[in-house]
């Protein structure tokens, strides 16, 4: 790409004399420019050219960028034409897979021949994607010769598969899992060949110039482009300090695209957690280092020391499943503080133990000599002194992490013990088995701004529902953003002429139980009135399952039910099934994209607050309550107003789209804050006389 030297000084985000980057980014984007020759149908968006000016102009000088920009704005390009035309690195962070891979494999190669650009680009997904060539030969070595790998039965199924994966390893270019289309999407040993950060031996693995991971890092570093996603950039961020996790190369830019899901991902990647699958892991890997391989002395103590972590961790994650819980036994996350695990204290400092003991095994065992031989090929032994190592390193970090979070002492965390799946009468280990304990921080702001964002020359956070009340304060305290330039660009849609917006005359509070019952036979005029072609989407599981009998029973259409399919599957089913209904919660409020007749209304049940209970979000409103302000004004309605205006954007998607918004929820009209929700809304006709649904869709 040609290089384009950076203009100094402040930034203008309309500006008078251009820059040479923001004089070629409104040429790209004018009526006759090189987009117009290259996109059928090509209409210039004033929105889509003020933001992409933005960008070239903070690209340029440097800093950070809040842009909002409407749906139908065309933001990908608005970012993606001036990070490339600038000749810098640019990095650009997804809240999905989806957006990768349609940037990836159609944005970037149209762009490619619109711009006559010359530029590389790399997709990278999180190290579990790709085949670990190490792992693959350690387990297909096992189960060849014996009846199991390191402990673990071999099903009939899991052999069949084996010929295929490791044809397939031979000639994929990528080791991207994702290749394997015909093989089952959650193939069961699939853990246990991976690449994760805890297994990695780093560049002291025998396959280190080969591996996946490895390659992928290498294309990324010398690619112009280099695309992620949220969960990946922040994973790589948390082990930036280690040898083994990181596989993002520096750039000099970053993109943040879906902005508003930063701070949920890292809260997850930015804390600690411990489970009983990690630990597994760890034994399952020290078993298959026994298995097969002449050890010189040792074995036997590393088999007792690996019998003990696993005893110890059976134990203590047990007695963790059958502790008496708040809030009725039924929350799938429950705070804790170092007191209410008193009871459990001995077990949990027996488990640090016995890793403490196995790592000191380790330390004085002596594997197998080079010479050794494994299996019928007689292949020389791979790299027992660094996969001992490994297990070193891995059997010391699960201690660290279980004493921090048997100590719940550091303040900037919140402490609490998931439930995966919920409570289950399967028995004591199914249930210690879905049981996580987890540290998440209070306050992610520091840490995004020291880790991911003052690392970059240019930072440029983008999504089409950013600002609250019509500023960005709210998302630049939750992430920790100092000065920044702001733009808010409205969307192109028609919205009075394409959506009417439902809300009808007041239901019972969502506080009561008499809620669900209305709702369902609201959900049933208006879902009649639209003829099917609706998603209905639920702030919880239990209003749900109480509007489905009722939805199901009364209308003819077909219906379509969060939690019997896969996600895609459903969205793709809704896609083709004419005047198909979906009941759905949280993960379809976002990242979904329906176009056309297909979704012609989507129903809300009630204003989408995050639980007071739930031990992140109470740890968050406590130190708003310490530090002086509103947790509910300032931190509950922000919240809930950007998840609800995520929702009511699955609707029109395209200028051709049209359709009716519906929110049931009373509080709209009967609650001071409702005012705060209804300026968020899209500007559309309201109504709540039901009747001009139909006339609507006349």
């Amino acid at each position: 790409m040609p290089e384009v030297p950076a203009i100094s000084g402040t930034p203008d985000l309309n500006p008078s004399q251009p820059t040479r980057l923001t004089g070629t980014v409104r040429e790209a984007f004018s009526e006759t420019g090189p987009l117009s020759r290259v996109f059928d149908g090509y209409e210039p968006r004033d929105g889509q050219r003020r933001m992409a000016e933005a960008v070239a102009s903070i690209v340029d000088t440097g800093g950070t960028l809040l842009a909002e920009a409407g749906t139908g704005t065309g933001k990908t390009l608005a970012y993606l034409i001036p990070a490339i035309l600038s000749g810098r690195r640019v990095l650009v962070s997804t809240g999905t897979k989806n957006l990768q891979e349609q940037i990836f494999f159609k944005d970037l190669p149209a762009l490619r021949e619109a711009l006559g650009a010359s530029f590389t680009a790399t997709l990278m997904k999180g190290r579990a994607n790709y085949l670990c060539l190490h792992r693959w030969a350690i387990y297909r070595d096992g189960v060849e010769g014996s009846t199991s790998a390191a402990g673990r039965l071999i099903d009939t199924s899991d052999r069949v598969l084996l010929p295929i994966i490791d044809a397939w390893a031979k000639e994929t270019e990528t080791g991207d899992r994702a290749e394997l289309r015909d093989l089952p999407e959650q193939l069961p040993f699939w853990s246990d060949i991976a690449a994760t950060a805890d297994t990695c031996l780093g560049a002291d693995c025998p396959s280190y110039n080969d591996c996946f991971v490895t390659r992928m890092r290498q294309r990324a570093a010398e690619s112009d482009v280099v695309i992620v996603n949220h969960h990946l950039l922040c994973a790589d961020a948390a082990v930036r300090q280690s040898d083994y996790g990181e596989v993002i190369p520096f750039c000099p830019t970053l993109v943040v695209d879906e902005a508003h899901q930063l701070e949920d991902v890292a809260t997850q990647y930015f804390g600690k957690s411990l489970s009983a699958y990690r630990i597994d892991d760890l034994v399952r890997d020290g078993e298959r280092l026994t298995t097969g391989r002449d050890w010189r002395n040792g074995a036997d103590e590393l088999t007792r020391a690996l019998a003990r972590v696993n005893d110890r961790c059976r134990a203590f994650f047990r007695g963790l499943a059958h502790a008496p819980r708040g809030g009725g036994g039924q929350d799938s996350r429950v705070r804790y503080t170092a007191d209410s695990l008193d009871d459990h204290f001995e077990a949990g400092m027996a488990l640090a133990g016995a890793l403490e003991g196995l790592e000191a095994t380790l330390a004085l065992a002596q594997p197998p000599s080079a010479g050794a031989t494994v299996g019928d090929e007689g292949a020389a032994a791979p790299d027992s002194d660094e996969a001992v190592a490994a297990l070193r390193r891995r059997a010391d970090e699960l201690k660290a992490d279980l004493r921090f979070l048997m100590r719940a002492a550091d303040p900037d965390f919140v402490y609490y013990i998931e439930m995966r799946g919920g409570a289950g009468s399967a028995g004591r280990d199914a249930n210690a088995n879905r049981l996580f304990l987890r540290a998440s921080p209070v306050d992610v702001s520091r840490i995004a701004r020291e880790v991911l964002f003052e690392r970059m020359r240019t930072v440029v956070l983008t999504s089409a529902t950013l600002a609250v009340d019509g500023s960005f304060e709210y998302l630049k305290g939750r992430l920790g953003i100092g000065h920044a330039d702001e733009l808010r660009v409205a969307s192109e849609f028609d919205f009075a002429e394409q959506a009417l917006l439902y809300m009808p005359k007041p239901l019972p509070s969502p506080k009561t139980a008499a809620f669900a019952e209305a709702a369902a036979r609201e959900i049933v005029d208006i879902v009649t009135r639209s003829r099917g072609r609706a998603f209905v989407l639920f702030t919880s599981y239990a209003v749900l399952r109480t509007v489905q009998p009722v939805v199901e029973m009364a209308l003819s259409y077909p219906i379509l039910v969060q939690g019997t399919a896969p996600r895609t599957d459903l969205i793709e089913r809704f896609r083709e099934t004419p005047n198909a209904v979906l009941l759905a919660t949280a993960s379809f409020w976002q990242g979904v994209d329906v176009v056309g007749e297909a979704l012609s209304c989507v129903i809300i049940d009630k204003l989408p607050f995050s639980s007071p209970g739930d031990p992140v979000i109470a740890a968050r409103m406590d130190a708003i309550t310490a530090a002086g302000g509103n947790p509910f004004e300032d931190y509950q309605v922000p919240l809930a107003i950007l998840a609800l205006q995520q929702g009511l954007g699955r609707l029109i998607r395209h200028r051709t789209d049209r359709g009716v918004l519906a929110v049931l929820d009373p509080r709209l009209r009967t609650m001071g804050y409702g005012r705060r929700f209804l300026a968020s809304l899209p500007p559309a006709p309201v109504t709540h006389d039901v009747e001009s649904v139909t006339k609507f869709f006349a």
